[in-house]
């Protein structure tokens, strides 16, 4: 059996089309959505709004840790516009064309930047959408969490400590535990390159800790420390970013 699993596809449709060849199924942690590139600013939906030079700024602000000022510039931004209504009708556009990429089978689950209420108008036979549920796939159980836990980006789809935690404790002993965020592990959870610690989760390392999948698999930190680490039986992948890799990580049994 061949899985192919991907995360942070953010806007990459071309990569996405095949990253299910040669695979049985294909499992999608989620944030589908380009809301800013950060190694390339003209692309999002940031900069198809405001243009490049304010993607620029706003990327200069949350890399310094300057989210105060980063709020303020995007308030200003957005003064007199219908913020709601553009957002969701470009990230419509950008739904129906990573939709229509996933091949079939695909098991896919949320991330922080997607906006879940959208997913059913979308997402087509063969690909079945998870979030605090199981999946069998080739005999093993998978087991999916969507979603962040709050943070100052306050990205879309952020849900309590509690609410994330009750997710997860849905799951029950699962052979491989996808989520999008990474358990709460420092080396997992810090970005080398925008020098900051992303949002891991307490819940998933006590669920790893108390029932050992054979894997914890994530995404979400984009350029992580570390990107695998053994933790007791189980061992805990990051995929990658597959916005800018292309490539998906492979699970054989």
């Amino acid at each position: 059996m061949r899985v192919h699993v991907v995360s942070d596809v953010h806007g990459n449709g071309t990569a996405l089309a095949r990253a299910g060849d040669g695979a049985d199924a294909l499992v999608c942690l989620g944030d589908l959505v380009l809301f800013l590139d950060y190694a390339d600013h003209s692309r999002g939906i940031f900069p198809e709004l405001f243009g490049v030079e304010k993607a620029d700024l706003i990327v200069e602000l949350r890399t310094a840790r300057r989210f105060a000022e980063a709020r303020e510039l995007a308030r200003s931004l957005w003064h007199g516009m219908d913020r709601d209504a553009a957002i969701e009708g470009a990230v419509r556009k950008q739904y129906a064309e990573l939709f229509a990429a996933f091949p079939a089978p695909t098991y896919a689950t949320y991330g922080n930047v997607d906006i879940p209420r959208l997913w059913p108008e979308f997402a087509q036979e063969g690909t079945t959408v998870l979030d605090g549920e199981r999946a069998e796939i080739g005999g093993l159980v998978f087991g999916f969490v969507g979603g962040g836990l709050p943070s100052p980006m306050r990205t879309p789809y952020e849900v309590s400590e509690e609410e994330y935690a009750a997710k997860v404790a849905a799951l029950g002993d699962v052979d491989v535990l996808c989520s999008h965020i990474p358990p709460d592990v420092p080396e997992l959870c810090y970005d080398t390159v925008a020098r900051r610690f992303e949002r891991g989760s307490s819940a998933l390392l006590d669920a790893i800790r108390a029932t050992s999948p054979r894997y914890a698999l994530f995404g979400h930190v984009h350029q992580p420390l570390a990107r695998r680490m053994r933790i007791g039986a189980t061992e805990c992948v990051n995929v990658g970013h597959f916005a800018s890799t292309g490539t998906p990580w492979v699970l054989e049994w």
